[in-house]
């Protein structure tokens, strides 16, 4: 990392589970690559001083991974704590402007709001309000999910924040958007002449985009019945990987073309219909390893709760190159493995000229599957002849895995936060997007309807499959 001068990065919400699991050990991995120096404020609600706050970073860099001498030297010289009261941020102006002097930075601040969504308004309003939006050098505000809970929401956020700070400043984070391999989607798609001249209606059948998590709702279950499966991952991350796929080829790779882009395809979605929605939520049942109660169970839970742990939808893109082309979006929790998956299903040749028994044809759609975690990588699935069989065909991958080829990826919050600290905004989310995405998700996030019920470890309520037109599911069938 270069060329980022160093910088204050203020955490609020410093003591939280985001802080200790995700972004201290990022922060700590990357201040280990660049000599200018990250100087760390916590902050928050919680009675700690310096070295109550520097003992908490210290255990949490240990759990991460990160321990030993090197580490706790770290917390020592670089991490610092401030207790935020009633009167909000602006008591901040003065610990900023002595760690400043201190520490010898020029005025660069970062402003990362790991906190619960209901605390981003007043937060925003009292940078706004004590002069921490603007510095001696540049200031920039970082964003977690959700942003808004519905376009309602969303659009008075983002008024909020553009009284207060320009757009360049702001950086709405949405970590899948930092994983190598959804990076890489844009790569494998324009670097690669002979998929992206099949990238389009006329070779492709059907896109799936799957997003399952073995994991269930856990201790997050007040925070998770108040918003459920479409606000947590339907409207983000699904819907920013399936930007990454349709869109368009943009005129260079900066954070503008890329954006115009992803905004296009967004815009060019049509309504969501009722019949091509189904919402699940889990029942319990047996994950790998473990019993798993049901989901209305859960501590914070209502329990008659009809919240939903699930949704799959079907969405089509009305643009020259997609018209026809069905999107299929699914994604759920205490599913049956964790995976992330784009599955291009390409059309049958026009003519079967190979059968097998019965006079059926032998040969089957050719697939490409693009993992994006865990065994990140590409399987392409083609057809070949089985040797001494007359009109035998069988099914073979071809493959590439990451691991095999590159070993460990980079972890997606150092990957972000490294752009935060360089001002490149290319992996995050305009307002735009935003609110081009809760159009689209604002009429099924409170559907009303009772979600059909599953078990854990399943793939889902059987109902799903009916949005395939009487396919199968490229993944878990």
């Amino acid at each position: 990392m270069t060329g980022t001068g160093p910088a204050l990065f203020v955490i609020f919400g410093a003591t939280g589970d985001l802080a200790a699991r995700q972004l201290l050990p990022a922060l700590y991995r990357l201040a280990a690559g660049t000599p200018e120096g990250i100087v760390v404020l916590g902050v928050a609600t919680r009675e700690l001083d310096d070295a109550g706050f520097r003992s908490r970073a210290a255990a949490a860099l240990a759990a991460a991974g990160h321990q030993g001498d090197h580490a706790a030297a770290w917390c020592r010289e670089w991490l610092h704590f401030h207790r935020i009261g009633p009167e909000g941020p602006g008591g901040m102006v003065d610990r900023i402007r002595d760690l400043e002097e201190h520490h010898r930075l020029s005025g660069n601040r970062v402003f990362y709001l790991a906190m619960p969504p209901g605390a981003f308004p007043g937060t925003i309003a009292g940078l706004g309000a004590s002069g921490l939006n603007r510095s001696p050098g540049w200031t920039r505000l970082v964003i977690e999910k959700p942003f808004g809970r519905d376009l309602e929401s969303a659009r008075h956020l983002n008024d909020l924040v553009h009284r207060h700070f320009d757009e360049d400043q702001v950086y709405r984070i949405d970590h899948y958007l930092g994983k190598e391999t959804v990076q890489n989607l844009l790569v494998f798609r324009f670097t690669n002449p002979i998929f992206e001249a099949s990238w389009n209606r006329d070779r492709v059948a059907r896109v799936e985009i799957t997003v399952a998590e073995a994991d269930g709702v856990g201790e997050r279950g007040r925070y998770y019945d108040q918003a459920g499966v479409v606000r947590d991952m339907l409207q983000s991350h699904l819907t920013q990987v399936l930007t990454l796929v349709a869109m368009e080829a943009p005129v260079s790779m900066s954070a503008e073309a890329i954006r115009a882009e992803k905004l296009k395809v967004l815009r060019s979605i049509s309504p969501v219909a009722a019949d091509q929605v189904v919402l699940g939520q889990y029942t319990s049942g047996v994950v790998p390893g473990r019993e798993m109660p049901g989901y209305r169970s859960l501590d914070g839970v209502d329990p008659a709760s009809a919240t939903p742990t699930f949704a799959a939808v079907r969405l089509h893109v009305e643009n020259w190159r997609w018209q026809g082309v069905p999107f299929v979006l699914r994604t759920g929790k205490a599913m049956a493995e964790r995976t992330t998956q784009v599955v291009v299903t390409f059309r049958p040749p026009p003519i079967c000229l190979f059968h097998g028994p019965g006079d059926g044809c032998s040969s089957q759609s050719d697939r490409l599957y693009l993992t994006l975690q865990p065994d990140e990588g590409f399987r392409l699935e083609i057809e070949v002849k089985v040797p001494g069989e007359a009109g035998g065909l069988r099914t073979i991958p071809l493959r590439f895995g990451y691991a095999d080829e590159f070993g460990a990826l980079p972890d997606a919050y150092e990957t972000l936060l490294a752009d935060i600290l360089r001002g490149d905004q290319t992996l995050f989310v305009h307002a735009d997007e935003v609110e081009a995405a809760w159009r689209l998700f604002d009429p099924i996030a409170d559907a009303g309807s009772p979600p059909h019920p599953y078990p854990a470890g399943s793939w889902g309520p059987a109902d799903a499959a009916d949005i395939l037109d009487g396919g199968r599911w490229a993944v878990g069938s």
